[in-house]
């Protein structure tokens, strides 16, 4: 269960989180552990970001740097295409235009090496600190993957992971798998199509419901006494010798001891004037629900077709697309449908057209892969963003880094390599 809250704290009493993902609801429920009092704002609400229709994947065995190697197989007519599983608009200006030609120079080999020995450490820590907040009372559960498949049209698609998975081993982070061919993978999963020739079996992996599991979080940090504003926009967070003031939209201000800025792909926004110059870009990522003759066991993961699928009750949610694009943009439905028809001849008995729960997201994707967690300029003012595509997997290790370093003013040495001011 929950350790009580510690009598003495050295560190702040009060604490405003702004961003009610997972990555935000994480922070705020470790800061409560530690005795901090915490109040959350959101904009929109709980789960209302990237958080909520993401394939809820806790696979730190595949928590990789976005900018690898194979991004710079992509010619530029297909990033252009509407189907492509990457995605640029031909309208992108300029901004994006430097991000993209940032995030290009650091899909090489060495680089992406470099961003993985980077992430190791994080990367340990993640399944334990789910489960931490499980036992500590969050009303939500992990899933063990009885199965997750890495699945291939032929032996020779399935190599790229492979090498990757080599390529993890290399920079010390664990992975135990095995390599099955189309019938091996077919038993173990029949709703895999004879279509898929070749597989890889990862083992050791969980999944989740993400949108019930942070809902259960936020639920979690109410009953410890934590108060969630939901639907307040933030207009404004300003640093003094007092403390941290924060304006909302409305008019209103109010003081605290130390602000967590978990603002997803907004995180720009407010941690600019602290010195943060990362650009964090949107990543937007598509997902929607099919009903399913026979739902997996576990995740599947089509890579050539960067399409992950996820059993969630009775339905498998399929989501997939790296479309970079505003986040406030609507959802294109043809991204939907490129997924969808990705998907149609590698499974079998889905019905891609009773879709529903369609769904876009915006990841906060970095130009180095690497997450932006501490200290700003302000020794006051935290981030807590740019995790891409793994803010799910990491939220909560990040939570309780973060939270260990805003206590005690000492950052932990796996936070070293995502200093927000490098």
């Amino acid at each position: 269960m929950a350790h009580p809250p510690s009598p003495v704290n050295p560190g702040p009493s009060r604490v405003a989180v702004v961003g009610a993902g997972m990555v935000g609801l994480s922070t705020a429920w470790f800061l409560q552990e530690r005795g901090v009092s915490v109040t959350v704002h959101d904009r929109r609400g709980v789960a209302a970001g990237a958080s909520w229709g993401n394939a809820g994947w806790l696979t730190p065995g595949l928590a990789t740097p976005l900018p690898e190697p194979s991004v710079l197989t992509y010619g530029v007519r297909a990033v252009l295409s509407p189907s492509s599983p990457v995605y640029v608009p031909p309208s992108a200006n300029p901004n994006l235009l430097r991000f993209l030609a940032k995030f290009a120079r650091n899909s090489t080999a060495s680089r992406w090496l470099r961003a993985m020995r980077a992430l190791v450490p994080i990367n340990g820590l993640s399944l334990s600190s789910f489960d931490t907040l499980v036992d500590g009372g969050v009303a939500a559960e992990t899933l063990e993957a009885k199965s997750f498949l890495a699945a291939y049209r032929t032996a020779a698609e399935r190599r790229v992971l492979l090498e990757e998975l080599e390529q993890i081993r290399a920079a010390g982070q664990t992975m135990e798998f095995e390599v099955l061919d189309g019938d091996e993978a077919r038993e173990v999963e029949p709703s895999l199509s004879d279509g898929i020739g070749a597989a890889i079996r990862l083992h050791g992996q969980r999944y989740i419901d993400p949108g019930r599991f942070v809902h259960a979080l936020a639920d979690a940090v109410r009953a410890r006494g934590g108060e969630l504003r939901e639907g307040v926009e933030i207009a404004d967070v300003r640093d003094a010798a007092a403390g941290v003031t924060v304006l909302t939209g409305t008019g209103g201000s109010e003081q605290y001891d130390a602000v967590v800025l978990a603002t997803g792909t907004w995180l720009g926004r407010h941690a600019r004037k602290f010195g943060v110059r990362s650009v964090v870009q949107a990543g937007r990522g598509y997902s929607f629900s099919v009903p399913m003759e026979h739902v997996p066991s576990g995740p599947v993961y089509f890579p050539a077709q960067r399409v992950a699928c996820t059993p969630l009750g009775d339905r498998l949610r399929v989501a997939g697309m790296m479309e970079f694009r505003k986040p406030e943009a609507p959802l294109d439905a043809r991204r939907i449908r490129a997924i969808a028809e990705s998907a149609r001849p590698l499974l079998r008995g889905a019905d891609l057209d009773a879709r529903q729960d369609e769904w876009v997201g915006s990841r906060p994707c970095t130009t180095d892969g690497l997450p932006l967690i501490g200290a700003t300029r302000s020794p006051r003012v935290f981030a807590a963003g740019g995790h891409g595509m793994w803010g799910v997997t990491l939220g909560p290790a990040t939570g309780q880094l973060l939270a260990e370093t805003i206590v005690t003013g000492e950052r932990p040495p796996q936070l070293a390599p995502f200093d927000p001011l490098r």
